[in-house]
Formats: structure tokens, sequence, C-alpha cells
């Protein structure tokens, strides 16, 4: 089969499109998320839409519906990981740690009382991009067309809050408000990236194409550019490697991004010896 034949699939069409679409979220977002060491959110929200999933499919909502379930729920749980670290006295990774925690296992025990793990569920856990629906597809171009207005909207406010919360709030910055807003978008682009990667795997497209756009940018707008162009590389290579290797495409997506994440190092490197040592 070549290439051709490949993207001639209306299914490989859509999944080529909203991967995109996904990554291009996940990639903005976490160049912010990586500064704020906040990057692990992405696996503590992940596990919450585990669970929110699991409540779903108990509900016998499936494939776009599940969306109606999962959304709210991640949605407050990540205002409970920003509560928490604001009032609860407990650092960044400590709060995403409770609420992860929370999650998975509420997940797990849903799961079992609904009589354990289904195929349904197991496509979540691992990814299906292939299986994507167009209701999906749109759902997630109004989103991204949604976030991305929003974090240009504030973009010089979650500039700010990236590098030092106290600077930016005399500065007059709305901290809490511009936190609550980066989180909540956060938690949107991780319920979509459930379909594109996996619960078990959304964290790497939030932290491995702003970990590998760091090693090279010399402003922040060019590390934003150079992550979000990573992410999306990722996934139209990904999936089209894996169709044409008959292998799983969350883990193709993620094996490409950390290829990409390993080269920015070497070139890192050779263009400037001396910042790597």
């Amino acid at each position: 089969m070549n290439l051709l034949e490949i993207l001639s699939y209306g299914f490989i069409q859509r999944a080529l499109l909203a991967g995109t679409l996904i990554a291009l979220l996940c990639s903005v977002l976490g160049v912010f998320l990586v500064l704020r060491r906040l990057s692990l959110i992405g696996d503590g929200l992940a596990h919450v839409t585990f669970g929110s999933t699991a409540i779903a499919l108990a509900l016998k909502m499936y494939s776009a519906m599940s969306l109606l379930v999962s959304m709210p729920i991640v949605l407050l749980a990540s205002i409970g990981i920003l509560k928490l670290t604001e009032k609860g006295r407990l650092s960044g990774d400590a709060a995403i740690g409770l609420v992860s925690a929370l999650g998975i296992s509420a997940g797990i025990i849903l799961a079992s009382v609904g009589g354990g793990y289904n195929v349904d569920l197991l496509s979540y856990l691992f990814g299906n991009i292939l299986s994507i629906r167009s209701e999906e597809v749109v759902i997630a171009a109004l989103l991204c067309v949604g976030v991305l207005l929003l974090v240009t909207f504030y973009y010089h406010e979650l500039f700010a809050i990236s590098f030092s919360d106290e600077l930016a709030k005399v500065s007059g910055v709305r901290t809490s408000y511009i936190n609550a807003i980066l989180v909540l978008l956060t938690a949107l682009s991780v319920v979509l990236a459930m379909k594109l990667v996996g619960i078990m795997l959304i964290s790497s497209l939030l932290i491995v194409p702003a970990a590998a756009a760091l090693q090279l940018a010399r402003g922040f707008k060019v590390c934003i550019i150079l992550a979000a162009l990573q992410g999306c590389s990722s996934v139209v290579i990904g999936i089209i490697i894996s169709i044409m290797s008959n292998l799983p495409a969350s883990a193709t997506i993620v094996m490409v991004n950390l290829l990409f994440f390993t080269v920015s190092c070497v070139i890192r490197r050779i263009i400037h010896p001396k910042n790597s040592n």
C-alpha cells in the first residue's frame, strides 16, 4: 500500500486531521506547563479521565457521548489541583498525585463493578485514533480554535506566570484567574487526547514537544512554534508509519516524538557545546 492509497481512506483523513489539531493544542499548552513545572498535570488528569470514562461506559455512553461525562469531571479535577496548590499548602506534584490516585482508583473500582475491563475501556487506555468519528473531529476543531484564541488573548499573562507567579502578581496579573484558565485548557486537551494516544500516554504529548523545543529555541514565541511543529509532525509521521508497518498508532506517535527530542538534544550539543555541559 503506497502513501496516496493510505491518504485516500476517510478514517485515515479524520485521524490525521483530529490528531494534528489535538497535537497542536497539547504542544502549545505544554510549553507553559513545562515552564510552570506542572508538566505531570497531564498524567494526573489522564487518570481522572480514566475514572470518568469508566462512568460513561457504565452509563452506556460511547464515543463522542462519553465526552459529556468526561469533560465536566476532568475540568473540576483540574480546578481541584489548582485549589490544593493555592490553599492546601501542597506543591504542584503532590496535588497532582492526590487527584491522580483518586481518579485511577475510582476508575478501577467502577470497571470492576461494571464487569471488568471491556474492549471500549481498553481502547481509551491505549488510544485508537483510527476509530475517531466525524463528530469528534468537529469537537476537536472547535476546541482547538477556542483554546488558541484564549492563548493568544492571554499570551502576555501566561508568559508572565510561566516564569514567576510572584513577579506576575506584582505586575498586576490576576495570577489565580490565569492559572485557572491554563489548567482548564489543559483538562480539555487531555480529554481530547485520550482517543489519540490513550490515557496512559497523554502526558507525552504535553511534555515531549515542549521539552524538545526548549533545547533549541532562543525566544518564547519561537519555542511555542517549534513545539507545535514537532507535535503536529509526530502525529502525521507516526500515523503513517503505524499503518505501513502495522504498529500501534499511539505508541508510534510517542516514539517519533522521542526521536525528535533526541535529535533536538544532539543539535543543541553541536550548536551550543558549552551550554550543553
